[in-house]
Formats: structure tokens, sequence, C-alpha cells
């Protein structure tokens, strides 16, 4: 089954990027919750809230948190993964000597 992700059809609030952004580092609903003084239910309808806005419909066959995460990453850019502290394998130096991304250089 091919999955349709839309352009955001709105900007997210900022709860919401929040919450995505956390997604993003794959934590629970109940680790979200917890760390943003939230109950349960108010992450998972902020989850839900946010995967239409990507036009992302849950079935049997979508994990719909790993679609978010990627829609969230497209709309929002890298940055929403730099908290992950994960090596990046595509590094190349510039000319200062620093490594870079080469995926952010072109």
């Amino acid at each position: 089954m091919l999955t349709h992700i839309t352009i955001a059809s709105r900007e997210l609030t900022p709860f919401e990027q929040l919450v995505l952004g956390q997604l993003c580092q794959g934590k629970s609903n109940v680790a979200i919750a917890h760390e943003t003084a939230h109950t349960e239910k108010v992450i998972e309808n902020t989850v839900s809230r946010s995967a239409r806005v990507f036009g992302i419909k849950a079935d049997e066959d979508i994990n719909v948190r790993v679609l978010l995460a990627l829609a969230f990453r497209t709309h929002y850019g890298d940055a929403a993964f730099d908290r992950l502290d994960a090596a990046c394998t595509h590094h190349e130096v510039d000319g200062g000597g620093i490594s870079l991304c080469d995926l952010h250089i072109h």
C-alpha cells in the first residue's frame, strides 16, 4: 500500500513541535508526558493531531510515529535530529578543517 504524506497543512504549534522533537528522539508517549508535565492522553492527542497536519492516516500496515518523524524532519529540517548525537557517515572536511555532513554542504 502506497502511503501519501503531504506537506504540512498548517504550521505546528510550539507544543506540537516540542512533542514531535521528543518523538524523533525515540521517546514513548509516557516519557514525553512525563517530560512535558502533561498526561499521556494529551500527548496521544497531540501526536494524532500532528499526523493529520501531514495527512498521515493510521491503518494496520502503517506506523504513524515513524512516518510522522520523517514528515517532521522533512518539514523542519535535520535540526529535528541534532539532539540524537548520532555519528553521520557523510562527513567531509571543509576548507577550514571542520568536519561537516556532506548532505549539508551542498
